[in-house]
């Protein structure tokens, strides 16, 4: 069998599969499923200083290939997380990470030195929420807004830094190279791209909070393109996702430029999804003699 360890920022993965952010929760109801060590790493549900409700439903609506989201942050709040989650969540095996969000740069910077005093393994800064009302995606959609969070934060954080990436831009790139020339540790791309739907009998939308975050397969082939993007303009690791479902989905991704996956809204459909996509990639790393998983990473031919 191949080597499927990766390593991100100095953090070693036993393999490059990782429980996208807000598709898991903290871990406990997946738990009764497998034990959470088939996981690489489970990135924690998006994470405030203070509890939040989320938006009032319908927050949820399905799409072609996809889904509809519109939760809004809806968590215990980063004292409940450390105080009951994380003590947890570290005795599974797995790298842990906590996803952070705010409305503010002080909430942010809050939240970094709170859970640099912790257990936690590393922070994946979640700037690209496209389903609150503030708060988020105003800091992850321009070059300038980006460099300024990530310089900000850096200065608060003593864990590897990830800062996640929005799809609604019009050079993710260049956001890329931001966060990096700021002391970003590694990038996380794509977050959900955002999106409508209509009830054709009452003319409203499905949607309480009118849009919403759009994953699922239907977004694969853009997050496969921007992740071969910032693959060419950063030189630190990415951790690719957004629409990964099956093995070759993330064979794809790896060889678009991702060193390591996440996995999300195919835990809905199939909760045993992260395990045949790790069995799968395994079989292909045997099929083409390959030693390590890190030998696909990078490799499209584009001349």
């Amino acid at each position: 069998m191949a080597d499927l360890r990766v390593t991100i920022a100095g953090v070693e993965f036993h393999n490059p599969i990782i429980a996208a952010s807000g598709t898991i929760g903290f871990g406990r109801e997946y738990s009764e499923f497998y034990p959470l060590s088939v996981f690489g790493g489970i990135s924690c549900k998006g994470t405030t200083l203070q509890e939040r409700p989320g938006n009032p439903p319908p927050r949820i609506a399905e799409t072609p290939m996809g889904m509809l989201n519109a939760v809004g942050l809806q968590n215990p709040g980063v004292e409940h997380f450390i105080r009951e989650d994380l003590p947890w969540l570290k005795q599974q095996d797995t790298v842990a990470i906590a996803n952070v969000a705010g409305s503010t740069k002080e909430d942010y910077c809050k939240m970094a030195e709170i859970l640099s005093d912790t257990e936690i393994d590393m922070i994946e800064l979640n700037i690209s929420c496209p389903n609150v009302k503030e708060g988020g995606v105003q800091f992850g959609t321009s070059c300038e807004s980006v460099a300024s969070i990530t310089k900000a934060v850096r200065q608060h954080c003593k864990k590897p830094l990830i800062i996640k990436l929005s799809p609604n831009v019009t050079d993710i790139a260049s956001i890329a190279q931001a966060a990096e020339s700021e002391g970003a540790d590694a990038v996380s791309l794509i977050n959900t791209l955002t999106g409508m739907r209509i009830d054709i009998r009452t003319r409203r939308p499905i949607i309480r909070n009118i849009t919403g975050g759009m994953s699922g397969p239907a977004v694969f082939p853009v997050a496969v393109r921007m992740v071969w993007q910032v693959r060419k303009a950063v030189k630190i690791p990415i951790i690719g996702m957004g629409g990964i479902t099956t093995w070759q989905d993330a064979v794809e991704m790896l060889m678009a430029g991702a060193d390591a996956l996440q996995i999300g809204t195919a835990l809905f459909t199939d909760p045993y999804a992260p395990v045949k996509i790790t069995e799968g990639l395994n079989a292909f790393l045997d099929e083409h003699g390959m030693n390590s998983v890190t030998e696909l990473t990078n490799t499209v031919i584009t001349d």
